[in-house]
């Protein structure tokens, strides 16, 4: 991310202090790069995070960024000094915006500054009392990206806004189509000791619940992970989360999931506001904080799940509504991170009543909550609901959701995981059937209270790589990512270690990279039926068949006729069977015979390529 200073035009180091200075005026062109978010900041009144007017509600940044037809509009923030992160202000005059330039060549820009009572909830851009900037107007000097330029880095910066193509992912700039691999927990990922204004509002847990640490995260067995060179704030805070962020990425996994607030849930230690009890009043220099991570975690190849609120909180805002405080803190979440190009929007977890339980939002409030992230969103990131686990559970809360535009798909639990691969089928089906085919990811796999297991009680991982893994992703889901049950060690709220799935970790990388490698699985489905096997195709063409130990030669897969490579590969080692040799083999009849596994003491991955 670029931050441009009166004098200079270049990327800063996050403990380096900017200039608390106005940015250059029109005649001064800004250098940026196609898809890579640039920060400005503009010279303000200088106001206190906990003064009147308020500075979160009573003013509103709008910058407006021009090329050509093309115009996008985007939301600034308070940012006190500019370097709250490493200063801790509570009070400054700067205020920044984040733009992602979409196009190369020349962008104009222009920035209003108004305040009023509540005027950060309005879109009326005229609307309140003008405050002069002396910085108001700009150029930008967009140059474009080489795609070969990224091909060789982690970094998810310069690929364009990650956005759901059909059932899966794709990057908007180059058109990568993209499968998730990651960790669910811990869900209070950002209940870190290291973050500003972060504490426990109480260390009690419900009957049931996974048991919390009385300390918050410090992620210390990741302080090795810390590398030379890599962000902290205030000093040397921040290592061990993101070393533990460098970790995650090293085994190859691209995601995490977190609350952004999970005030009277079950963690009871994340929120974005000075106090948990005043949503009206963010906390700046946690937000620039949270903002640092944010960054490395894009850099490092690892896409933000950002999980707006839990069933325990749902009401807490305007009742359920999306009035006053929940558009505000989505406004305000929208204008922090939304740059960031691999980014999805989940509406809630365990969203919604259940059949033992009818207090939560309804289809009204869901449906208000998705469509204001819709149109409050410049750069359209993918906007999700966590299910609840129970499929009658889901049958209630979904069906009315189906044609919903502004939803793009399911963040999906499933309490047995034997019928993650069915489930999956189904709700792809309906939503599109509806018109809007859904993305759907597997997030959160049952019994709650088992979940992903360590390592170290489950060695293998079999259930979970054969049902929740390439069960779900030969349903044609869009990817995974792992909680760790209530009862673990290392569970889904204690967590201070990742490497305590190291081999989760590494049988999910395998699954991906045989999807990347092997498959075009955006052009694949799931076969009609499967018979002791789960089938993915993309007919006439190629035929995928995840065999479980201890199977035998099946029939009863219709294949069309023709001439096809079989190959076998091991889901276990990465490695294809006789060195990856092909067998031939000729396919005359519909109802083929598939051919025997390797050793049907082992699971396989059969591959049918037409020659």
């Amino acid at each position: 991310m670029l931050c441009f200073s009166l004098t200079a035009c270049a990327a800063r180091p996050a403990t380096e202090r900017p200039l608390a200075t106005p940015l250059a005026n029109m005649s001064d062109i800004i250098q940026a790069q196609q898809w890579h978010p640039i920060a400005l900041d503009f010279a303000g009144p200088t106001l206190h995070e906990k003064g009147s007017p308020n500075p979160f509600t009573d003013y509103r940044l709008l910058v407006t960024f021009v090329q050509g037809d093309k115009q996008v509009t985007v939301r600034g923030y308070f940012a006190a000094d500019g370097d709250a992160a490493n200063t801790g202000a509570v009070a400054g005059n700067i205020w920044r915006v984040h733009f992602v330039p979409e196009l190369p060549g020349r962008w104009e820009y222009s920035a209003q500054l108004h305040t009023g009572t509540d005027i950060a909830l309005s879109n009326v851009r005229d609307q309140g009392q003008a405050i002069a900037l002396r910085n108001d107007k700009g150029v930008l000097d967009v140059q474009p990206v080489g795609l070969d330029a990224i091909t060789d880095s982690d970094s998810l910066y310069g690929r364009g806004i990650l956005q759901k193509s059909g059932r899966y992912l794709r990057f908007s700039g180059n058109g990568a189509f993209w499968i998730k691999g990651g960790a669910n927990s811990p869900e209070n990922l950002l209940g870190y000791q290291d973050f500003d204004g972060t504490y426990r509002q109480r260390a009690d847990a419900r009957k049931g619940e996974s048991a919390i640490d009385e300390k918050l995260h410090s992620y210390a067995p990741h302080l090795r992970d810390w590398r030379d060179g890599d962000p902290v704030w205030r000093g040397d805070k921040g290592k061990g989360l993101i070393g533990a962020v460098n970790y995650l990425a090293d085994t190859g996994m691209n995601a995490a999931y977190m609350l952004t607030m999970n005030v009277d849930g079950d963690g009871k230690d994340v929120w974005p506001w000075l106090e948990p009890d005043d949503p009206s009043r963010f906390d700046v220099s946690k937000l620039a904080q949270w903002d640092i991570v944010f960054a490395h975690m894009q850099k490092r190849g690892v896409a933000l799940h950002l999980v707006t609120q839990e069933r325990e909180n749902e009401l807490m805002l305007d009742g359920g509504d999306t009035g006053r405080l929940r558009k505000l803190y989505f406004l305000e979440m929208i204008a922090r991170f939304a740059h960031h190009p691999a980014l999805f929007w989940n509406l809630g977890e365990e969203n919604g009543p259940v059949h033992w339980d009818p207090q939560g939002q309804n289809d009204q409030q869901r449906i208000a909550m998705a469509d204001f992230l819709y149109d409050a969103d410049p750069y359209r990131h993918s906007i999700l609901l966590h299910t609840h686990a129970e499929a009658k559970d889901k049958d209630i809360l979904l069906s009315p959701l189906l044609a919903l535009p502004s939803l793009d798909g399911l963040s999906f639990q499933v309490a047995e995981r034997e019928t993650v691969n069915a489930e999956t089928r189904k709700w792809h089906r309906l939503s599109a059937q509806a018109g809007n085919t859904w993305l759907i990811t597997m997030d959160e796999i049952g019994k709650w209270q088992i979940g992903a297991k360590a390592d170290i009680d489950d060695p293998r991982h079999d259930s979970l790589r054969r049902h929740a893994l390439w069960g779900h992703l030969l349903a044609g889901g869009a990817g995974v990512e792992w909680y760790f049950g209530a009862h673990q060690r290392g569970n889904d709220l204690s967590t201070e270690d990742w490497r305590s799935r190291a081999e989760l970790w590494r049988q999910t990388r395998l699954a991906m990279d045989f999807f990347e490698s092997e498959l075009p699985y955006w052009q694949m489905e799931p076969c009609a039926k499967a018979l002791q096997a789960y089938c993915f195709t993309k007919p006439g063409d190629i035929y995928v068949y995840y065999i479980g130990e201890n199977v035998p030669a099946m029939t009863g897969f219709a294949i069309e006729p023709g001439d096809y490579a079989v190959r076998w590969y091991d889901p276990l080692t990465g490695l294809f069977a006789n060195d990856g040799v092909t067998e031939a083999i000729t396919i005359n009849t519909t109802l083929p015979v598939l051919a025997k596994s390797p050793d049907k003491r082992k699971d396989w991955v059969a591959i049918y390529k037409r020659q």
